[in-house]
């Protein structure tokens, strides 16, 4: 291809390429401006978001709820939460403790049969998780 001028233009696939390529490289480098401490709380965030609405604690929970989904996302943000504890310190591991807690306690009450004490999500983590 080429325009009025002779000059040969790129083709579009070559230039959404090229776009592609750099936009990539934009989010490499900001993702490596990010905090440790932002990620990581970020992905904790996440899990419980999507462990509550499969716990049925969104509007229209029940809808939503699929309790084998959320016994998976509690135990990795356990998981997560226990190994990133003395990275992030307690001021951002506090919060994210107790909202893990919170979320334990709600599978063992949405559960027609709960867990013994210490076998529910994430309690291999945290130990038994009593009310």
């Amino acid at each position: 291809m080429s325009d009025d001028s002779g000059t040969p233009s790129p083709s579009p696939g070559a230039a959404g390429e090229a776009g592609a390529a750099a936009d990539f490289e934009t989010m490499t480098r900001d993702i490596a401006d990010v905090p440790a401490v932002e990620v990581i709380t970020t992905v904790a965030v996440h899990l419980m978001s999507s462990a509550a609405v499969n716990l049925g604690l969104a509007e229209g929970g029940e809808d939503h709820k699929d309790l084998d989904e959320a016994r998976k996302l509690i135990q990795a943000l356990a998981g997560l939460v226990t190994a990133a504890a003395t990275e992030i310190g307690s001021y951002h591991a506090a919060p994210l403790r107790d909202g893990l807690k919170s979320l334990q306690l709600a599978f063992r009450e949405a559960s027609a049969v709960p867990d013994e004490p210490g076998q529910g999500p994430g309690e291999k983590f945290t130990g038994p998780v009593i009310g």
